[in-house]
């Protein structure tokens, strides 16, 4: 480690950035690697579906069946289905590799997805309905698991491309909830009640297996990679668990957060707007995901994870005070730069959390974990809404956020990462050292990281004397922001 600098050179401030290229060119030095683009579109595709087929099932059925209730059961079979079986398809995934799992799987679903069709244009009986939606969710998987795993075997692992990786994937994600709820909505209503369902299924098929045919970047399974088999479930980790229940919070925000917006905008007299509204939450949030992965941080990813549901929980709070359209969409706009660098938080800690032959299985985990907790969300905040109007909602966006910032807090210190994944830390605050536009820059960030995993009290004397600027700024630090500077104390 450098210390200190010749007087006559000027001392930088903890908040200067990392780098200095240009927002686009972390992206592209990522997607240069050998077969990083094709399968990161081929995900893309292949993921389309996991924001279509749940609207889809309940835009279909309610439309040809005349039954919500039933649109909801069905909707939500498939929904605990994915949840209970993408885990254990995941855990195959790591044992016996990607393509031989999933291609089997990919079919099984798509037979499911389409006997779910047939049976509702025929008017078949229910129970029919139910087990093609039971069959389709057990085997449906998580892409986007699959790709986040790629990218770790393609980057070797390595926290700073793999923070842009994520970031990357993050926003594809928020661009699929952007664009496939729409695109279904508009399949459904406007072409047929099942069209909504048909392009989710085309999108599985050609995205699934386009990225399971290009073998070059796929992961090695555990059964040939030499390495001995970890027995047991992730969640056997404490800090998995907590992991866990916050996506199912979070979850919950956001599929109560849906509801809530289009009873509001109901009330407003304007339900056609909700699906913009929802569009400018969500779009937030991809643009707060592709600022932040084109800066790399110092501060530890647990911490980081934290204050941004602190941020998150805060935001939502606010949505409740909406007086009208255009302030609720406001706040859901600046709220939505939360989400994001959360979500890519969440599933670079499953990285620091599991054993790397577990990968896929954690970060399904957090995947599915979500999911039911948009279901939970969805349906609870419809319960309260059908009593409460909108307000009813929005409050159950607050009790979810108050659960998952309770479960963060409470449960911090399982956050931390194993023995073994802190040098990948010790290597960022390393390559953020060397690229810092000075010495002393470098030496406070990386002395304040060192002492803070000794002794919290050391950390502000180290800093205190290598530069009271540097110190002034770590005792009092400000939450991360997703446009924000590249590295802090």
């Amino acid at each position: 480690m450098r210390h200190g600098t010749p007087d006559h050179q000027p001392r930088a401030a903890v908040g200067t950035r990392c780098e200095t290229e240009g927002m686009l060119q972390p992206y592209r030095e990522i997607l240069s690697r050998p077969g990083a683009l094709a399968f990161s579109v081929a995900g893309m595709v292949a993921r389309l579906q996991m924001s279509m087929i749940g609207i889809g099932i309940v835009l279909m059925i309610s439309a040809l069946y005349g039954s919500y209730g039933l649109a909801g059961r069905v909707s939500a079979v498939y929904v605990v289905a994915q949840a209970l079986c993408s885990p254990q398809l995941a855990r195959l995934v790591d044992r016996h590799g990607q393509a031989r799992v999933m291609r089997p799987a990919v079919a099984v679903a798509s037979v499911g997805l389409v006997t779910l069709v047939v049976a509702a244009r025929a008017d078949s009986n229910p129970w029919l309905l139910y087990v093609a939606a039971a069959v389709t969710g057990a085997a449906v998987g998580s892409f986007g698991s699959l790709v986040r795993a790629r990218w770790s075997g393609v980057l070797g692992g390595d926290p700073r491309p793999m923070h842009t990786a994520y970031a990357l994937e993050s926003t594809i994600d928020e661009f699929v909830f952007i664009v496939g709820p729409v695109l279904a909505t508009v399949l459904a209503t406007g072409v047929d009640p099942a069209a909504g369902l048909v392009v989710p299924l085309v999108a599985l098929v050609v995205g699934g297996y386009w990225f399971l045919a290009l073998r070059a970047t796929e992961p090695a399974p555990t059964s040939t990679a030499g390495g001995e088999r970890v027995r047991g479930s992730v969640l056997a980790n404490p800090g998995m668990v907590v992991l866990a229940l916050v996506f199912v919070a979070m979850g919950a925000i956001f599929g109560a957060t849906d509801v809530s917006t289009v009873a509001f905008a109901e009330e407003s007299g304007n339900t056609g707007i909700a699906g913009v509204i929802l569009a400018v939450f969500a779009f937030g949030s991809l643009i707060a995901g592709l600022l932040y992965g084109t800066r790399h941080w110092v501060r530890p990813l647990h911490q980081r994870f934290a204050i941004g549901v602190v941020v998150l929980a805060v935001g939502v709070s606010f949505f409740v005070v909406a007086t009208n359209l255009v302030v609720l969409a406001a706040v859901m706009f600046v709220t939505g730069f939360a989400i994001a660098p959360t979500l890519i938080n969440g599933n670079a800690l499953v990285q620091q959390l599991v054993p790397p032959a577990r990968l896929t299985e954690g970060l399904t985990w957090v995947g599915t974990s979500l999911g039911v907790g948009v279901s939970f969300g969805s349906s609870i905040a419809g319960a309260r809404i059908d009593a409460d109007g909108s307000h009813g909602g929005f409050l159950v966006v607050i009790v979810s956020a108050g659960l998952a910032l309770v479960a963060t807090l409470a449960a911090y210190r399982t956050l931390r990462p194993r023995p073994d994944a802190k040098a990948a830390d010790e290597r960022v605050a390393r390559a953020v050292e060397d690229e810092s536009p000075s010495a002393t820059a470098g030496a406070a960030v990386a002395a304040c990281e060192v002492a803070e995993s000794v002794d919290p009290r050391s950390a502000v004397q180290q800093r205190s004397a290598t530069d009271g600027q540097v110190g002034s700024a770590v005792e009092h630090p400000a939450p991360p922001r997703p446009t924000g500077v590249a590295e802090d104390g």
